[in-house]
């Protein structure tokens, strides 16, 4: 028997809220919450400015301002998004109590606050948990690529320990999830064992599957869950089959394209589930990732090996988990898709997109976890966008009917969908790319790379830019990024396998680079880009000016990669080396790429060394902005108190 995971509950019973609460959008005239409960609930809600009046929304104001949608039996997510007459004062802390009372309840019951259902929830020397709403946006955190089971500490544990270290009237104005929330595609073990535990408690519909192995959900969460075999049960056409050897000739790959996808996750219920369990420590029981005597005899020894020693890095990311619950609830989030959170090389390519949409299997796995995305995700970055309810309502019938034909016609209405992307008022603005479901598919040839942007929503981009001298825009995949890297994954696009090396960068598809090109000499162009990324699992900062243009754009690429995944140390460190070596200031390989027409500064960490340029640790990134939008301060942040700067004001750096 395995020991129980430390502070988890050691009980069967499910705790009312399950998830949450989640700070999301936030302004001085609306406060955004989203909460995952065990049972239906009515609300109470009480906002604390500091040095004003208490603003109280009883129960029946609650309910005109929240959203909920049944999922489960047991699973109910709600939104709560109130608009303000009287604006909130900025720079200040404002508390909030947020108490619930199930439906079942009179309204003479007792109300539950945090201190019953989160009582790690607030911080130190504070009464209850509460936010700040910054005038500007001076400071940020951002991350990508949290996968629970890499052996690293989280970097949203750092970001907790950032919070408690500074002074609140200096909190960063919010922490930006710019990608892999969740890995789909790239589950541990003992992390879908707990997954299973959870959801077989939360009474979902059992899901049916157009899977000749496993027509069920309920059997692939208890009698078949097929732990390291998962690829097996993928699907197997003619033109997947083309697509398979086309690509991953000479290479072990599923049709899904992840090397890892042998425990990809599967029905809405597992999607949801791993929601629950990456942002909560409420689902957890204490066995949750016990290797029973059954389990074991069902595994070879290799993979029983591997489930042990994921075993312990699970138990690790489970254990902090009460300080990520806390983080959440205290500063606004925002988020957006990139690959992992459906599954890995997501619409890289046109000939991606027919093998995967054209099978009723791989288009369902694919839309469940759009409809995770949606439900746990986009919902909360813009409610105003989903407050007619169509979408919600879709949602909702096909979790009352998982597998029925609305279920499928709900994924048909969300492939479609194109409003992912977004932007919050801030100042400067920030401005979050979709550059994964709108794709500018190759004119040249199905298997090439998509363009991340088509011509429409890099034209609406242009618009969404004008009349502002600085703005934050927010691309998963880094617009400017490592040459050398790019040359390969162009050098194996034209050997027709660019998806051995996930070729989707902006400059793999010749009519996005050269549209973005113009997008940045545009003469109504903001003076200042900061561009946030992740995805690539290793941290820089890119300093990128127009060559034979006088004045500006100043373009900063600053990426932070991974919040708890990690590049091979020493395959990065031979391709920085090889970077600085062949695209040196005199290469004139400098003329061979598209970014012919800029000049790029590479800025180097302080812990550089021999002039390494490219930081492989992972942890959170803060950047710290002047007042007219430019960069002051980047650090990447380690969970054990590392903090390592990017010398970005250095005067001797070198021009690629």
């Amino acid at each position: 028997m395995t020991k129980p995971e430390a502070g988890l509950s050691a009980t069967n019973s499910l705790p009312l809220v399950l998830a949450g609460p989640l700070l999301r959008a936030v302004t001085p005239t609306s406060v955004t919450l989203w909460l995952a409960t065990s049972q239906p609930i009515q609300l109470q809600l009480e906002l604390r400015p500091e040095n004003e009046d208490a603003r109280h929304f009883n129960p029946v104001q609650m309910q005109r301002h929240c959203q909920s949608i049944r999922c489960a039996g047991k699973l109910f997510l709600q939104l709560i998004h109130i608009p303000l007459q009287q604006p909130l004062p900025t720079g200040c802390w404002i508390g909030y109590n947020l108490t619930l009372a199930t439906q079942q309840q009179n309204m003479s019951a007792d109300w539950l606050g945090w201190q019953h259902w989160a009582p790690d929830l607030v911080y130190p020397g504070r009464d209850n948990p509460g936010f700040v709403i910054q005038p500007t946006l001076l400071s940020l955190l951002h991350g990508s690529c949290r996968k629970p089971h890499f052996d690293a500490e989280d970097g949203l544990l750092a970001a907790d320990m950032h919070l408690q270290q500074v002074s609140t009237e200096h909190w960063p104005a919010l922490l930006l999830h710019s990608g892999d929330q969740i890995y789909a595609d790239d589950v541990a073990a003992p992390m879908l064992r707990a997954v299973h535990q959870l959801i077989n408690r939360l009474e979902f519909s059992d899901e049916s599957l157009p899977c000749v192995t496993v027509s069920q959900a309920t059997e692939l969460h208890q009698t078949k869950p097929h732990f390291f075999r998962r690829d097996t049960l993928l699907p197997k056409t003619e033109a997947g089959q083309a697509v398979i050897s086309q690509v991953f000739k000479g290479a072990k790959k599923p049709v899904f394209t992840s090397d890892h996808a042998r425990n990809h996750l599967i029905s809405l219920a597992e999607i949801l589930g791993m929601y629950l369990l990456v942002w909560s420590p409420a689902g957890w029981q204490a066995d949750a990732t016990e290797l029973t005597e059954e389990l074991a005899a069902s595994l070879d020894q290799a993979d029983q090996q591997q489930y042990q020693e994921q075993q312990a890095i699970i138990r690790r990311f489970a254990a902090g988990l009460g300080r990520v619950r806390r983080l959440l609830a205290h500063i606004p989030s925002a988020m957006i898709f990139d690959d992992h959170d459906v599954t890995d090389d997501w619409n890289l390519s046109a000939e991606w997109e027919q093998t995967a949409y054209n099978h009723d299997f791989s288009r369902r796995i694919i839309g469940n976890a759009l409809i995770g995305y949606l439900l746990c995700q986009g919902w909360g970055n813009t409610p105003e966008r989903f407050q007619t309810g169509q979408l919600l309502q879709q949602a909702e019938q096909a979790l009352n009917d998982s597998g029925s034909a609305q279920h499928q016609q709900f994924i048909t209405e969300l492939l479609r969908f194109n409003q992912w992307q977004y932007h919050w008022p801030t100042s400067p603005p920030l401005l979050v790319l979709d550059t994964r479901t709108r794709r500018w598919r190759s004119e040249v040839a199905l298997d090439k790379p998509s363009g991340l942007l088509d011509w429409e929503a890099l034209t609406e981009l242009q618009q969404n830019l004008i009349g502002y001298d600085a703005v934050v825009l927010v691309s998963p995949a880094p617009v400017f990024g490592v040459k050398l890297i790019e040359g390969l994954q162009r050098l194996f696009t034209l050997l027709g396998k660019p998806l051995m090396v996930d070729a989707e960068n902006w400059m793999a598809h010749r009519g996005t680079a050269y549209a973005l090109m113009n997008l940045f000499r545009h003469p109504k162009t903001p003076k200042h880009f900061v561009i946030l990324s992740g995805d690539v699992h290793y941290s820089f900062v890119y300093e990128v000016n127009l060559r034979g243009r006088v004045r500006g754009p100043d373009i900063w690429q600053i990426t932070s990669s991974g919040l708890k995944n990690e590049f091979p140390g020493r395959l990065l460190d031979v391709l920085d080396r090889l970077n600085r070596w062949l695209y040196s200031p005199r290469s004139p390989l400098n003329w061979l790429t598209k970014r012919r027409r800029m000049k790029i500064v590479p800025h180097k960490p302080d812990t550089a060394k021999a002039g390494e340029r490219l930081l492989n640790m992972a942890g959170i990134g803060l950047v710290e902005l002047h007042a007219d939008g430019s960069p002051k301060r980047v650090v990447q942040l380690g969970a054990k108190g590392q903090a390592v700067a990017f010398n970005i004001s250095e005067e001797d750096a070198r021009w690629e």
